[in-house]
Order: structure tokens, then C-alpha cells, then sequence
């Protein structure tokens, strides 16, 4: 079956973003926020799958800045001018992690909904603002993959650490229903959702909230705004 979809991808405000990087980046962290949310959003428009990217955030720089590539973009209900959404894999998850991850989804399903009244019949996905390694042929082969499932049912694809969630796709007739945040990839299996277990995605896998996904991520091969900044800051070539 051939699907066409509108993706969704929230970006944070940006002084309040990728709080982890910070260690690495300083005050630059804002900046190498927006540079990985372009190279995401660039990628995705890549992708001849996609019809539509719609950018959910209350930061008037990605407003401006994602509108310029051809990004739709609606304002953040629920405006969390928070720290991460994602909480560290290395302590328990708290009450105030929980209200976070309840904002993102809260974000995303405000976006599914508008792109489902303006676009309806597309299907809709869900994807992580931090991808910045992304290529559109991953994209593509990961849309298409879901499209293929039996009629109603979602599709998830896993983090490289196999523990968080980097895209969540329900084509038409399909329940969105998204469940990011933290140990999102057993919840989406326990509720039902299939995980696509596709090889040669390295870059729809690989979220970056630390240093050293960052590397990773370099290593695989950035856009040209990532690559730019955390050329300087991990003094790469």
C-alpha cells in the first residue's frame, strides 16, 4: 500500500534543550540544538514519503529557522520550558519525569490531530527533533515498512541503545498513540505497537543527547549544520 505521511517533530525551546550536551558545548548548546533539529528536519523533507513536516515548538528561532526550509509549524500547547524531556538512563524515573514525557506526547498529539483535520487520509509519524545523522532513504524505508502491517497497526523503531523510541508511524486507520520518553520501547511493544526491525538505519536510530552519541553521530556522518558546529567542538576534521 502506498501511504503518504506527515511527520511530526517537536523541538524544544532552545535554551532549555539537550541539557546533557551542555559539558561538551557551553553556551553553545542552544545553537547546536537548532543545527541537529535542521539537519532532521532537512533529512525529512528529503524523504519522497513525506508530504508534510510539522514542527511543533514555541521557540521563535526554530519557527523561524524550520519555516525557512519548508516546515509547517504550530506553536506548543503545552510550552514546557523545561529541562530534558528525556530523562537519564542511569537514575530511576521520577514524577517529574513522568510530566515531561506526558508534555512531548501531549505536543505530538496536538500535531497529529491538527495534520489529521488539514491532511486527512496521510499517515501519521512521530520523530525525535535530534537525529541529525538521519538520511531520507532511511526514513523512507522505515515509512514504507510500517505502511506494509496488517491494517491498524502502529510501528516503532528503536534507539541504538534499544531502549528509547526515534520514530512512531501509524498509517491510515492506525491509533497514534505515542509514548515517548525514557524506556519508550517497552511501552510501545507492550502495548502493541510493532517495532521494525530493519538493519541499515543508522541514522534514524541514533538520537543524540550525550557527548558521545555525538561522536557517534559524527562519525556516521551529519548534516551540514551539525557537522559545522561539532566540528569545533570535538575538533574534528
Amino acid at each position: 500500500m502506498t501511504v503518504t505521511w506527515i511527520v511530526v517533530i517537536p523541538v524544544k525551546v532552545l535554551a532549555q534543550a539537550k541539557s546533557r550536551l551542555g559539558v561538551l558545548a557551553g553556551p553553545r548548546r542552544p545553537e547546536l540544538a537548532m543545527a541537529m533539529a535542521t539537519d532532521t528536519a532537512s533529512a525529512v523533507l528529503g524523504c519522497p514519503d513525506v508530504a508534510r513536516v510539522l514542527v511543533v515548538t514555541s521557540d521563535a528561532d526554530v519557527t523561524g529557522q524550520l519555516s525557512s526550509l519548508g516546515a509547517s509549524v504550530v506553536a506548543d500547547p503545552a510550552d514546557p520550558r523545561v529541562a530534558d524531556v528525556t530523562p537519564s538512563r542511569r537514575r530511576p524515573v521520577g514524577p517529574e519525569d513522568r510530566a515531561l514525557e506526558d508534555r512531548l506526547n501531549a505536543a505530538l498529539v496536538h500535531g497529529a490531530e491538527l495534520a489529521a483535520r488539514q491532511w486527512p487520509g496521510t499517515g501519521i509519524a512521530a520523530l525525535s527533533a535530534d537525529l541529525p545523522a538521519l538520511r531520507p532513504t532511511e526514513l523512507s524505508r522505515a515509512l514504507r515498512a510500517a505502511a506494509a502491517l496488517p491494517a491498524g497497526r502502529a510501528a516503532f523503531v528503536a534507539d541504538e541503545q534499544g531502549v528509547g523510541t526515534t520514530l512512531y508511524a501509524a498509517p491510515p486507520g492506525a491509533d497514534f498513540r505515542p509514548m515517548f520518553g525514557g524506556a519508550s520501547r517497552r511501552r510501545h511493544a507492550a502495548s502493541g505497537v510493532c517495532e521494525l526491525l530493519l538493519d541499515g538505519i543508522p541514522g534514524l536510530r541514533r538520537d543524540v543527547d550525550t557527548p558521545d552519541d555525538l561522536r557517534t553521530a559524527v562519525g556516521l556522518g551529519t548534516g551540514p549544520r551539525t557537522l559545522a558546529v561539532a566540528g569545533e567542538l570535538l575538533d574534528v576534521a
